[in-house]
């Protein structure tokens, strides 16, 4: 399932050997290990259960979930969104402390080492990335023009990692990746944190990160969503799926809101404006899914809800028969209810973003939700119509999107705080 990069792009499959990953991922042997923690203030843990409350009150929709001790010792409810919310969390404390002696949330971009040969290396590696999302994320691609060049550049060497890291299971050579493959990734991920990259695009996301406060974890768990991939073919429910949404497209804004900054005026939390990236990135992926309906099923995937499937009367021999029938625009008018649903709560974070990097991020928003509109002009016919937004309907978003973008950040009074 393509995933959603950098709050805007899901990226078609064709450029992997360019990317020369697959070889190298395939030939190399090396070990790596993996951890995580899960933050369990109880602080976090009363204000996820009381946006939990408001989410189920407001939408209709469960938040299944799984049992756990929570940080008194009772027994409680954990799910993916909790799961997800303490990683959100932790970006955002992240970039807090970066901000412990400044007074605006506009980060400043430390500036490039002067080491001998080294700064055209850089130059010629940022380049590289810059051509690379020109080419294929042409919409996304100009919107960051308007950004300082330091944030757009960084921004271009995000974009490659992720898209690099799509190809592997999405791309020409996916047949020949394995966990094991990933898992070298992942090995080259923490070299590049550490400062080693292994070629030049790997030096374009090295040197950012040492630019911004970008931390590890949401690479690490998009490599995850890979994994994922390689394993599992059906989501037993929205849980489930919420999961790998965040694992695939959700953890692209916690990547790059540290990039794009928020703006010096806003009065909104981090974590709050953290919470709305991620919001844009489940609604973009959830926006692909039930646009690649068909085209997933013919590779044998279903990634809708199997509990939903069955309440709705429906079963995978249905998906696979490609059948348009009332119970299954009943099932999809539900399925892009909440889609929307996301798409509003990002509407709220992009505005507190700083300035220069509001026009990409609204351009996203605009035209993926539109995709929603088309899939209804399909008659909900994922099956066999790929929903698309035309050029001149994509034209027409871009001064809208640039409208919205020079608004002021909205108050918090539409932000609920943490």
């Amino acid at each position: 399932m393509p995933l959603t990069l950098l709050w805007v792009v899901s990226p078609s499959t064709e450029v992997c050997s360019g990317f020369g990953v697959t070889e190298s991922l395939v030939s190399r042997s090396t070990s790596n290990g993996r951890s995580k923690r899960m933050s369990k203030k109880q602080e976090s843990w009363n204000s996820w259960t009381f946006n939990v409350a408001r989410h189920q009150k407001r939408t209709g929709f469960p938040v299944l979930s799984s049992m756990v001790a929570n940080p008194t010792g009772e027994m409680a409810v954990l799910s993916s969104e909790q799961r997800v919310y303490d990683v959100v969390l932790k970006q955002a404390a992240l970039v807090n402390r970066e901000l412990s002696s400044r007074d605006d949330l506009d980060l400043d971009v430390k500036p490039d080492i002067a080491v001998p040969g080294t700064l055209s290396l850089l130059t010629e590696a940022y380049d590289r990335c810059s051509e690379v999302c020109a080419e294929y994320a042409k919409t996304f691609y100009l919107g960051t023009q308007l950004m300082t060049p330091a944030k757009r550049k960084a921004i271009w060497a995000i974009y490659v990692w992720c898209r690099r890291t799509d190809e592997l299971v999405d791309g020409p050579n996916a047949s020949h990746i394995t966990p094991t493959a990933l898992d070298r990734w992942e090995a080259r991920l923490e070299d590049l944190f550490r400062g080693r990259p292994f070629d030049m695009l790997d030096a374009a996301l090295s040197n950012t990160v040492t630019k911004f406060p970008i931390d590890i974890q949401p690479f690490k768990d998009m490599i995850e969503g890979m994994r994922t991939d390689l394993r599992k073919s059906r989501y037993k429910n929205f849980d489930e799926l919420y999961l790998y949404c965040y694992y695939v497209a959700g953890t692209v804004g916690l990547m790059s809101v540290p990039v794009m900054g928020i703006a010096p005026e806003s009065k909104a939390s981090t974590e709050s404006v953290y919470n709305a990236a991620l919001a844009l990135g489940i609604a973009n992926q959830l926006t692909n899914i039930l646009r690649d309906v068909g085209e997933d099923a013919r590779r044998g995937r279903v990634y809708l809800p199997q509990d939903e499937l069955a309440q709705a009367g429906l079963s995978d021999e249905d998906i696979f028969a490609g059948r348009v029938t009332e119970k299954w625009r009943t099932f999809m008018k539900k399925q892009i209810k909440r889609a929307r649903m996301f798409f509003d709560q990002a509407e709220n974070g992009v505005s507190e973003l700083s300035s220069a990097s509001r026009w990409p991020v609204w351009a996203s928003l605009l035209l993926y939700r539109q995709i929603l509109d088309e899939i209804e002009a399909n008659d909900y016919n994922s099956f066999t119509k790929r929903a698309y937004v035309s050029k001149s309907k994509k034209l027409l978003a871009l001064p809208i999107a640039y409208a919205r973008s020079i608004v002021p950040p909205r108050s918090t009074t539409n932000l609920v705080k943490v």
